[in-house]
């Protein structure tokens, strides 16, 4: 047995247990829902879960950026209980509750701009993906809607559209919406244009100008879709004037800016959303993962006067807002307000920048180290040279890791980003262990005698 303060490995991960449960997973589920470790949960807390042989492993991926406020929080749970011991559903369509108004409430507060808003729920961030789409093109009277390369915005048909990463998201499904338009996102590490930051005055922002003339016309684009830092897309931070210039160029031409906060919100930046980070207010925001704190439910919290477009019974669904998801979400506000935990993430991003800064003087396969707050990310690379993608270095490292006790997550187009999403009451002794294993992963990886044979590649 391995026993370190967090980490307790009692068996092989997957263990015996994990192993069977895989077996029966084979032939139940279908093989389209991915396995990105063969972890098996039986209980968690905070930033650890155990699983079902008794292991217990730090937790980077936290959900894919659900639990920010950490598992089981004591608030949410609390929450959750009380409000089993009332009622479950009614939809608030049929028999409304004062949870769903006061979250709403709560959202209209919190969310960027100081103009009236109005906010409703639904059950997931492709949902609130979708609902956005639908209520610009409503409010604007207007089709088109531009998205962004290597950014992601759902699995839903429309989602898939303004998705951008083809294998395995896309490909096989199509046909897609029409009236979908794509540009390059500010991703200056592999600029688009072959330029450099900042002598390049954000080319890719005022490049917009163009696709107006050449691809669609500004009076036919109800809406731009953003993710200030791009999620799976491999955290991808932009300038900071970059959504700035963009959302300049959207009040020009009459475009909504819809912000999908649905990764980047709730203290993962540093801030509450994203886009306080880069002093913009979007007509439309977007938010679901942490949200609920675990449960799922979906926001979206616009302007007044866009999100009352639409008439009574246009916009809505059976489970969004849920009483329970509701009362979840209060407590998970509650919960980030008191603990400050975008300070927090604040605290976590310059400790992991800290170590990474070391890692990528060490290893030249580290490309760049990005992020903001707590959504930190390395890109892994054959060579600063190339700046080719080293996803198979990245599958190692991942393994490696959880074989060790700390669960991660990949990212990008090219499969090459290892991101960081945990829980953010991660304590300080858990993060160091974790990094820890990091990077050994990183060492283990790209040690001389592995690199010069070839086994990274």
């Amino acid at each position: 047995m391995v026993l370190m303060s967090s980490i307790v490995l009692r068996t092989q991960i997957p263990g015996p247990k994990a192993q069977e449960l895989a077996k029966r997973r084979a032939q139940s589920v279908p093989r389209g829902i991915y396995a990105s470790t063969p972890v098996y949960i039986s209980r968690a807390e905070g930033a650890v879960i155990e699983d079902v042989d008794g292991n217990s492993l730090i937790d980077l991926a936290g959900g894919i950026g659900v639990i920010n406020v950490g598992h089981r929080s004591p608030a949410v749970v609390d929450a959750i209980h009380r409000q089993a011991d009332r009622y479950l559903h009614t939809c608030f369509q049929v028999v409304a509750y004062e949870s769903y108004i006061k979250l709403a409430e709560k959202l209209n507060e919190i969310t960027p701009g100081t103009f009236p808003k109005r906010t409703f729920f639904v059950n997931s961030g492709a949902e609130a993906v979708e609902n956005a789409v639908k209520i610009a093109r409503f409010y604007t009277k207007r089709q088109a809607v531009i998205c962004f390369e290597d950014a992601f915005h759902g699995r839903t048909f429309l989602g898939m559209a303004l998705t951008s990463k083809t294998h395995p998201y896309k490909a096989g499904f199509e046909p897609f919406p029409s009236e979908i338009y794509r540009i390059p996102y500010a991703y200056c590490y592999r600029c688009s244009y072959g330029l450099k930051y900042p002598s390049c005055e954000v080319a890719c922002a005022d490049a917009l100008e163009g696709v107006f003339k050449r691809t669609v016309a500004a009076e036919s684009v109800a809406a731009i879709i953003v993710e200030p830092i791009l999620g799976e897309g491999g955290f991808v931070t932009p300038p900071s004037d970059f959504l700035r210039k963009l959302h300049g160029i959207c009040k020009q031409h009459g475009i909504l800016l819809i912000a999908d906060e649905v990764q980047t919100g709730f203290g993962r930046t540093g801030a509450m959303f994203a886009c306080e980070r880069y002093g913009i207010e979007p007509d439309i925001l977007i938010a679901a993962k942490s949200l609920g704190g675990g449960l799922p439910i979906g926001s979206i919290t616009g302007r007044a006067e866009i999100m009352d477009a639409p008439g009574p019974g246009a916009i809505g669904g059976t489970f969004g807002g849920n009483p329970l998801a509701c009362e979840a979400a209060l407590a998970t506000i509650d919960t980030m307000a008191r603990q400050d935990l975008p300070a927090r993430a604040n605290a976590l991003g310059e400790r992991f920048r800290a170590r990474a800064a070391k890692w990528q003087a060490n290893w030249s396969q580290i490309g760049e180290v990005r992020g903001l707050g707590a959504m930190q990310a390395i890109e892994l690379v054959r060579s600063p040279e190339s700046r080719v993608p080293n996803d198979a270095a990245t599958k190692h490292i991942i393994q490696y890791c959880y074989e060790r006790g700390v669960l991660t997550l990949n990212a990008g187009s090219y499969g090459n980003v290892i991101r960081i999403l945990m829980p953010l009451v991660i304590t300080d002794v858990q993060f160091d262990e974790a990094l820890d294993v990091l990077e050994s992963a990183l060492s283990h990886e790209f040690a001389p005698s592995r690199v010069t044979t070839g086994v990274t590649q």
